[in-house]
C-alpha cells in the first residue's frame, strides 16, 4: 500500500458509516477541511485533473456532501465517473437513476474487489442471505445491490448496517481502484 493510499484510505475511516439515503452524519468533515486534506495528497500524487476529481468526488461523497460529488462525477464522462454517479443516485434515493449509471458502467474492474471485500465482512446467517442475493458466489451485482438497499432503507435493522457496512466495503475498493490509475 503506498503512502498516498494510506493517506487517502484515512479519509475514510469515520466514526460512523455513510447512511444508505442522503442522511448526513454527526461529525462528518467540511468540504473545505476536506479540501486542505486533499491538497497535499494530490500535490504529491501528481495525477491528472480527471483522476483528481473523481478522488475528491467518492471522498466528498462518503462525508455525505451528496451535490458537490455528483457535480464532480457528471463533469467526468468515464466509466469510474458513471460508478460514482450511481452510488449518488443510490444514496438521494433515486433508485432508477442509479441503475441508469450503473448500466454505463458495465462489467467494472472494482466489482472482484468489492464482492472479496463484502464477503470478508462478519455476517449473520440472515446477513449471508442478503450478501447471497448481490454478491452470489463473490460476483458483485450493483443493480441487486441498489434492490436491496432500496428495500431496507430507513429500516435500522441489522440488514440496514451490513448494508451500509458493504458500502463502506465499496467506498474502499473504488477507491483502491481509483489510485492504481494514477
Amino acid at each position: 500500500m503506498t503512502a498516498v493510499n494510506i493517506r487517502l484510505d484515512a479519509l475514510l475511516e469515520t466514526a460512523g458509516l455513510a447512511a444508505l439515503g442522503p442522511r448526513p452524519r454527526p461529525g462528518r468533515q467540511s468540504i473545505p477541511d476536506l479540501d486542505r486534506e486533499l491538497a497535499p495528497i494530490f500535490l504529491s500524487a501528481k495525477q491528472s485533473a480527471r483522476a483528481e476529481a473523481l478522488i475528491r468526488a467518492l471522498v466528498l461523497l462518503w462525508h455525505d456532501h451528496l451535490d458537490a460529488a455528483h457535480s464532480l462525477a457528471q463533469d467526468v464522462a468515464t466509466v469510474a465517473g458513471s460508478f460514482i454517479h450511481g452510488i449518488v443516485h443510490r444514496r438521494e434515493p433515486d433508485y432508477g437513476n442509479a441503475k441508469y449509471w450503473f448500466h454505463r458502467v458495465g462489467q467494472h474492474a472494482a466489482f472482484e474487489a468489492i464482492g472479496r471485500r463484502a464477503t470478508a465482512i462478519p455476517a449473520s446467517p440472515a446477513e449471508r442471505v442478503l450478501l447471497e442475493r448481490f454478491n452470489p458466489n463473490q460476483t458483485w451485482d450493483p443493480f441487486a445491490f441498489i434492490d436491496c438497499c432500496q428495500e431496507y432503507y430507513k429500516s435500522d435493522s441489522a440488514q440496514e448496517l451490513f448494508l451500509r457496512q458493504i458500502q463502506k466495503a465499496e467506498f474502499f475498493a473504488l477507491l483502491e481502484h481509483l489510485v492504481a490509475l494514477l
